[in-house]
C-alpha cells in the first residue's frame, strides 16, 4: 500500500480534462488499496475514500497568483514571487505529511502558477521528500501558444529542465518526443501513460451488465458476438457454437454471448439447453460461449440487453425460422455489423446491409465469413483496441500501477 497525493490547480467538480483524469486516477488507486488524497486550489471531496485538501494558493486563478503571473509573463520576477513560493512550500509540506508518492499533474509543465512549480522543486530536493511523479498532459515549452510568456532563466527554466530524482510521465508518444527534446532526456527515461475511458459511464451500463462483464471477462473478447435469442431449437444455436469453435482457430479471442432464457412454452427446451451445454463442453468453449441464462434465473431487463448491443462487435443470427427479427433493427440502431441466416424475414429487414449464410452452412464457411467481415473493418479493430487497452482499468493495470511500485529515479544531488 502506498500513501499517494495528487496535485493540480483544481479538482472536480471543476470541469476539465486534467481534473477528470486526476479523479479517475485517485479512484483507481483507492480501488487498489492505496490511500489517496487530492490537493488543489479549488474543488471538493467527491469520494469518501479520498481526502480533499484545499490549498487556495495552488489555484491558477487565485488573485495573488494572477498578479505575479502578469509580471512573469512580461519577463519580470516580482518581489511577491519569493513570498508566494515560500508560503506554498510551507502549506504544501504540511499537506504532504505521511505521503510516499506525489503525482503532480501539469503544474511542472505549464506556467499557470510558477510559484507552485518552484515550491515543488524545492520540496523535491529535501531529504525524506515523497517520490515525485511529474505527469505532463501539456507542455508550455513546446508550443507557440505560450512562447511570449516564457523567458530565459528562473523560474521559467523549471519547465524546461529535467529535475533530478523525479519520474517523468507523459500521455502520448508525441509528448514523449517533445519532452525528450525540450529537456535533453533519452526517450526511454520518460514513461507514457495514456488517458482512458470509463466504459461503464460512457456506455451507461447497468450494474447487472457490469457484473457479467467482470465475471465473464468480456472486455477481452476479440471479437464479441451477440446472439440475443431464446434457447429454442429454431434459433439454430448449435451452428453458432460450432462456428465459434472454428472462428477461434483464426481469432482465438472470439467469444459469444447468448442473452435469452429458455423458451417459455415448450418443456423440451430444457433438454435442448442441456444438449447445448454438452456441445459447448465437447467443443472446449466453456470460457468463450456464455449463456446468460446460467447467470440469472430471471429475465434480463431490456436495459441490460441493450448494453450488450453497445458492447458487441457483431450480431450473429443463425436462426432457421423467424416471423420478424427485432435484433436486426436493434443492431441497425446500434451500428453493429449483422451476420445472419439467409431466410426471408432477415433478408427483408437486413437488405444489402447484412452479411448472409445458409442456416445449413458448414460452420467453417460461416466462421470464414465472420472473419472476413470483421478483419477489414477498421471500426471493429479500434473498438477492440479501446476495450483492451484504453479502459481506465486497463490503463491502471498496464501503466499506472507499475509506476507506483517502481523504485524512485536516482537523485544524487538532493539537498537540504
Amino acid at each position: 500500500m502506498r500513501h499517494i497525493a495528487l496535485l493540480h490547480y483544481s479538482a472536480p467538480p471543476v470541469v476539465g480534462g486534467v481534473e477528470s483524469v486526476l479523479a479517475h486516477h485517485a479512484r483507481l488507486m483507492a480501488d487498489a488499496g492505496h490511500t489517496a488524497r487530492v490537493i488543489a486550489g479549488r474543488g471538493a471531496q467527491g469520494d469518501r475514500r479520498i481526502v480533499f485538501i484545499e490549498m487556495p494558493l495552488a489555484d491558477s486563478r487565485h488573485a495573488d497568483v494572477l498578479a505575479v503571473k502578469a509580471e512573469l509573463d512580461a519577463g519580470r520576477v516580482p518581489p511577491q514571487f519569493a513570498a508566494l513560493r515560500d508560503e506554498l512550500i510551507h502549506t504544501l509540506s504540511n499537506a504532504l505529511t505521511g505521503v510516499d508518492v506525489l503525482i503532480a499533474h501539469n503544474v511542472c509543465s505549464l506556467n499557470k502558477n510558477l510559484a507552485l512549480t518552484a515550491a515543488l522543486k524545492t520540496i523535491s530536493r529535501r531529504p525524506g521528500a515523497p517520490r515525485f511523479i511529474l505527469w505532463h498532459h501539456d507542455l508550455a515549452g513546446t508550443t507557440q501558444r505560450y512562447a511570449a510568456e516564457l523567458h530565459p532563466g528562473e523560474p521559467w527554466d523549471l519547465l524546461r529542465t529535467a529535475w533530478p530524482g523525479v519520474t517523468q510521465v507523459v500521455v502520448s508518444e508525441l509528448r514523449r518526443r517533445e519532452l525528450a527534446e525540450l529537456m535533453g532526456l533519452p526517450p526511454d527515461r520518460i514513461h507514457v501513460a495514456p488517458n482512458g475511458v470509463d466504459a461503464a459511464q460512457f456506455l451507461k451500463l447497468e450494474a447487472q451488465t457490469l457484473a457479467l462483464i467482470d465475471k465473464l471477462d468480456l472486455l477481452a473478447a476479440q471479437p464479441l458476438l451477440l446472439l440475443p435469442v431464446r434457447l429454442t431449437p429454431r434459433k439454430n444455436i448449435e451452428l453458432a457454437l460450432r462456428t465459434l469453435a472454428d472462428l477461434r482457430a483464426t481469432m482465438p479471442g472470439a467469444a459469444l454471448v447468448i442473452t435469452g432464457p429458455l423458451g417459455p412454452h415448450n418443456p423440451a427446451n430444457a433438454a435442448y439447453f442441456d444438449r447445448l451445454k454438452a456441445l459447448r463442453a465437447e467443443l472446449g468453449l466453456e470460457r468463450a460461449a456464455h449463456f446468460l441464462a446460467e447467470h440469472s434465473s430471471e429475465y434480463l431487463p431490456e436495459a441490460v440487453i441493450a448494453d450488450f448491443y453497445r458492447l458487441a462487435d457483431a450480431l450473429f443470427l443463425p436462426s432457421r425460422e423467424e416471423g420478424f427479427s427485432l435484433p436486426v433493427l436493434e443492431a441497425g440502431l446500434s451500428g453493429l455489423p449483422i451476420v445472419c441466416a439467409d431466410i426471408p424475414p432477415l433478408r427483408e429487414l437486413g437488405g444489402d446491409q447484412a452479411t448472409y449464410f445458409s442456416p445449413d452452412a458448414d460452420p467453417i464457411s460461416v466462421a470464414a465469413l465472420i472473419a472476413e467481415r470483421l478483419t477489414d473493418d477498421p471500426v471493429f479493430h479500434l473498438r477492440v483496441r479501446v476495450r483492451q487497452q484504453f479502459t481506465w482499468q486497463s490503463v491502471y493495470a498496464r501503466h499506472i500501477a507499475p509506476l507506483l511500485t517502481s523504485p524512485p529515479a536516482p537523485s544524487p544531488d538532493r539537498e537540504n
